[in-house]
């Protein structure tokens, strides 16, 4: 069978599963809907909470990144590996120890407030839809490309699937569903990882292959070939840096703080039946991520040699199979420069203008352009989000790879997908309904309206999956920055600060939140000429300017907490029940 038939046997089957998953383990009550029960098995939730974590980013873009950025790209290996860490030892087993459903519930009962609740549903919904718009893009990349149907039907496709699991089981289905999600998108990551790494350096173990010599009989490391070749083409060294030491700091402690205030993350540890079984199942998750996170910078640099050494200076005829597919969906493009029928690509803008792809190719084989053709010698454009799943291709390795690398990439991206909706649905009836509005609603009606909010957030998640406004890990790192600035300081200063009071925390996340995504929002959006270092506030980039806004968080709830009414008892005697060691449970666990 050719790669797209195999394609929609493996999508078929593995989508097969994880709705047969739901209905098998459909959710009958709010502690089923929204924690699965509160007895899933540590290693159970070690998987899940790792293909939770895992989304489209760690899957499709991250690899990518580094890619194209090299030495720079390692800041998102540190800071979302470095940031699961500090959720796993700060905040996973207090949190668990709490008891409750959501990182909302947490933040109103600690804070003694329905406005901080308020608050917090707002932040974590900002959060999550800038989350999931990643996610449904992945989705849309991999549904177009693969199953060649267009990006808009490919996430209504997706969107239908989570759909299945999410709001039929819950937390209870999205658990064990994410578990098989795991498995498909591990293998599918180190098989096609493991077959490149053979091919290029005789080696099986890709993260040993990195630094390995290649067979082409050259003497070279594969970075030192990397580095040769980039910059033979005009490109800098491979592994050298251009981002600024305080840029590479923001970003890697925004994405690590905002990693730790992730809320569709934190409530996996409220699925766990004990304290200690949080503890447990963080280790196991850590395992698991680390199988994917060690493998990726060798991912990367293959797929970065592999892609110079097929495209440059090639015929485009050589490699029209995999690249024109990848062209007709707009991820790819080329336009002859020269005339000559040869790729040329090489630094700088390929096109003045934006490739107009879908109409008529020029006789010469390329597309046409809105503007006039740049000084740029470079004739190639190209997404990065491609490069993972583009790689089996462009190394000719067997359809069933390119079949399995597809089917790897939905579950990557669904899963994720499915864990943020639930939070924005359990935020939406619990907290805001139920704790909120609608006092004393019963747990048939509350299930009801999360079922209701789950949908409505499907919906809204799939426009911004057809209408996204970033590449899939550009994306993920803003809604990191987000949780940075907002949620992380707050649930830290709520666990190890027992005088931070509810105006203080209410200030803190309101001054964290609107600063960067002000700050976000005006480069990207309003400003977008203006994004670069000299204009950025103390050389701090979009990506990491989490940082600052989870600082401005932290003084300003420290020192309003600290000028104004003291906490009350009651809430001292949580946050010390909280903190008691080992695996004590506390009368507030359910």
């Amino acid at each position: 069978m050719d790669a797209q038939t195999l394609t929609y046997v493996f999508v078929f089957l593995t989508f097969g599963l994880y709705i047969g998953i739901a209905i098998w383990s459909r959710a009958g009550s709010t502690k089923e809907f929204y924690v699965a029960g509160g007895g899933v098995h540590p290693v159970a939730n070690g998987m899940a909470t790792a293909a939770d974590w895992m989304s489209a980013a760690s899957f499709i873009s991250m690899a990518g990144i580094i890619a194209f950025m090299g030495y720079d790209g390692t800041v998102y290996l540190m800071g979302w590996t470095g940031g699961y860490v500090i959720l796993a030892l700060l905040l996973a087993p207090y949190l668990r120890k709490f008891g409750e459903f959501t990182v909302p519930d947490f933040i109103g009962t600690r804070y003694y407030s329905s406005a901080a609740r308020i608050v917090a549903v707002i932040c974590l919904i900002a959060i999550s839809f800038t989350y999931i718009a990643g996610q449904m893009r992945g989705v849309g990349i991999v549904f177009s490309q693969f199953l060649d149907i267009p990006i808009t039907w490919g996430v209504i496709v997706g969107m239908a699937v989570v759909f299945m699991y999410a709001v039929l089981g819950g937390m209870k289905g999205i658990t064990y569903t994410q578990v098989a999600q795991y498995c498909v998108l591990i293998f599918a990551y180190l098989v096609p990882a493991i077959f490149i790494s053979i091919l290029i350096t005789g080696v099986p173990i890709p993260q040993i292959g990195l630094g390995a010599t290649v067979v082409d009989g050259s003497g070279l490391s594969v970075l030192d070939k990397l580095d040769a070749t980039l910059v033979d083409l005009g490109f800098g060294p491979y592994t050298d840096g251009s981002k600024t030491k305080i840029d590479v700091f923001a970003i890697t402690m925004a994405l690590m703080i905002g990693t730790a205030g992730l809320p569709h993350v934190i409530v996996r540890f409220f699925t766990v039946p004990k304290v200690s079984d949080a503890r447990k199942s963080a280790g196991y998750a850590l395992l698991f991520i680390a199988l994917l996170y060690t493998t990726a910078p060798a991912v990367g640099a293959f797929a970065r040699l592999n892609f110079v050494d097929t495209v440059h200076n090639t015929s485009y005829t050589d490699v029209a199979g995999w690249f024109k597919s990848w062209e007709d969906i707009g991820l790819i493009g080329w336009q002859d420069k020269n005339n000559d029928g040869r790729i040329q690509y090489h630094p700088g803008a390929p096109f003045a203008g934006t490739p107009v792809f879908g109409e008529e190719r020029r006789r010469d084989g390329s597309r046409a352009v809105t503007n006039a053709p740049t000084e740029s010698r470079n004739e190639v454009y190209v997404d990065r989000d491609i490069m993972v799943l583009a790689n089996p291709e462009i190394a000719a390795l067997p359809a069933w790879v390119i079949a399995l690398v597809a089917a790897g990439g939905l579950a990557a991206a669904l899963s994720t997908a499915a864990g943020l909706l639930l939070v924005i649905s359990t935020s939406v009836s619990h907290d805001l309904i139920k704790k909120t509005f609608a006092q004393g609603l019963s747990d048939k009606r509350e299930l009801l309206y999360a079922r209701i909010s789950a949908a409505t957030a499907i919906v809204i998640a799939g426009y911004f999956g057809i209408f996204p406004f970033g590449f899939v890990a550009q994306v993920v790192a803003f809604a990191f920055g987000l949780a940075a600035a907002s949620l992380f300081p707050a649930i830290l200063l709520g666990i190890f600060d027992k005088r931070t009071n509810h105006i203080g925390a209410i200030s803190g996340m309101i001054v964290g939140l609107a600063f960067t995504l002000y700050y976000i929002v005006y480069f990207k959006f309003m400003a977008p000429e203006l994004n670069t270092a000299e204009h950025w506030w103390l050389g701090i980039s979009p990506e990491g300017i989490g940082m600052i806004g989870a600082l401005l968080n932290f003084v300003v709830a420290m020192t309003i907490s600290r000028m104004t009414a003291p906490v009350p008892s009651g809430v001292i005697d949580l946050v010390e029940n909280i903190r008691i060691p080992r695996g004590v449970e506390s009368p507030h666990e359910h």
